[in-house]
C-alpha cells in the first residue's frame, strides 16, 4: 500500500522550491530580467502561495501564518529591508482570497486574480521603497519600467504552472 505525502507537506516544501527558484532565476538570467530600463522580477514565491488559495484548503494551510513567515524570510534573504514584505504577502493571499471566492473557479478567474495580485505586490512594493528613500524612479517610469514587465512575466510563469500544480491538488484531494 503506498504512503500519501499529506498536502501540508507539498505545500511547505513547494514554497521553499518557489523562494530558491526565486533568487536563482534571478541570477542566472539577471542579463535579462534585469536589463535597463526594465525590470522584471519573478515571483514564484507569491505565486505558490495564490495557487495554494485558488487549490488548497486556506484554512487548513493556515496561508496567512506562511505568507507572514514567507514574507520575513524574503525581507532578510533578499531585500535586507526588513517588514516590507512580510506585510505584503499576506495581505496580497487575503485580498487573492477574497476575489477568488466571489468568481466562479476557472483558469481565466485565477489569471484575472494572480494579475491584481501581482499588481498590488509590485506597487505596495514600489511605494514602501519609495518611502524610505530606496526607489527613485517617477510613477510613469515604475508603471512602464517594472510594473508591466514583471506582471508579463509572471502571468506567463503562472500559465505555465497552472495546470500543473492544479493536478497535484487535485491528485493529493481524494
Amino acid at each position: 500500500m503506498k504512503r500519501r505525502i499529506p498536502i501540508a507537506m507539498i505545500f511547505v516544501i513547494g514554497q521553499l522550491i518557489a523562494f530558491f527558484l526565486d533568487g536563482s532565476i534571478s541570477q542566472i538570467l539577471s542579463g535579462i530580467l534585469f536589463k535597463y530600463p526594465n525590470t522584471m522580477v519573478p515571483y514564484l514565491t507569491v505565486m505558490w502561495l495564490v495557487l495554494a488559495v485558488f487549490f488548497g484548503n486556506a484554512k487548513k494551510l493556515h496561508l496567512g501564518i506562511w505568507a507572514a513567515v514567507i514574507g520575513f524570510v524574503f525581507d532578510m534573504y533578499y531585500t535586507g529591508i526588513l517588514g516590507v514584505y512580510v506585510f505584503i504577502f499576506p495581505l496580497v493571499v487575503y485580498l487573492c482570497q477574497v476575489i477568488y471566492q466571489m468568481l466562479p473557479p476557472s483558469f481565466m478567474s485565477g489569471f484575472l486574480v494572480y494579475f491584481l495580485g501581482i499588481t498590488v505586490l509590485v506597487t505596495l512594493g514600489f511605494v514602501a521603497n519609495a518611502f524610505i528613500g530606496q526607489a527613485q524612479a517617477s510613477v510613469s517610469e515604475f508603471l512602464v519600467n517594472t510594473l508591466a514587465p514583471t506582471l508579463a512575466l509572471n502571468l506567463v510563469l503562472l500559465a505555465i504552472s497552472y495546470f500543473p500544480i492544479e493536478a497535484l491538488y487535485r491528485s493529493h484531494r481524494r
